[in-house]
């Protein structure tokens, strides 16, 4: 086994744990003043992916299937973060830059797939779930209200999955994003 796979076997188990807190505090930016449009609906656009009913692996998928939601959310912070948000929170702006980081470990594990990925969450700014379109949670205070409280009801149910420390769990993640993602 390399490092590297060593290094995502590692990981993405923590980023399972962690994912209902990810987008629990990445939602807070959608209130802030100081973020530019531009990167509320890279945020939006995010968030609303979780509750997409066909996405790229399929939730109930043993040790994978909440992965591509945790590597969803890091792109979207990463191409939020992108935009000028010096008015913003610092410790809002710290949640930003820790999930946005982390895209460099998704760039390493899907290779030249990664700009693939990066263009599906760049188009999530025109997709909708649960009939809730990304213009609308930005410019309907009700709609906004109402993806934030399914964020905290996610957060608040959402039991991480386990991850087992396998080498054909990479293989399996791999084969769904190739096969899924947009070519």
């Amino acid at each position: 086994m390399s490092d590297s796979q060593a290094n995502f076997l590692d990981t993405f188990p923590n980023w399972l744990r962690s994912l209902g807190d990810d987008a629990e505090k990445l939602s807070g930016l959608l209130e802030e003043d100081g973020f530019s449009e531009s990167a509320k609906e890279a945020v939006a656009g995010g968030l609303n992916y979780l509750f997409k009913s066909l996405d790229l692996i399929p939730d109930g998928i043993d040790d994978i299937g909440y992965l591509d939601d945790a590597f969803v959310l890091r792109v979207a912070a990463d191409l939020a973060g992108r935009d000028d948000a010096s008015d913003v929170d610092a410790d809002k702006l710290r949640v930003l830059g820790e999930l946005a980081n982390d895209c460099e470990l998704i760039r390493e594990f899907l290779e030249s797939d990664y700009d693939r990925l990066e263009a599906y969450v760049r188009g999530l700014r025109k997709g909708a779930a649960r009939g809730r379109a990304v213009t609308d949670i930005l410019s309907d205070a009700d709609v906004r209200a109402e993806l934030l409280s399914d964020v905290r009801g996610f957060s608040a149910s959402y039991q991480s999955p386990a991850f087992a420390r396998e080498e054909k769990n990479l293989i399996k993640l791999r084969a769904f994003f190739d096969a899924k993602l947009p070519k």
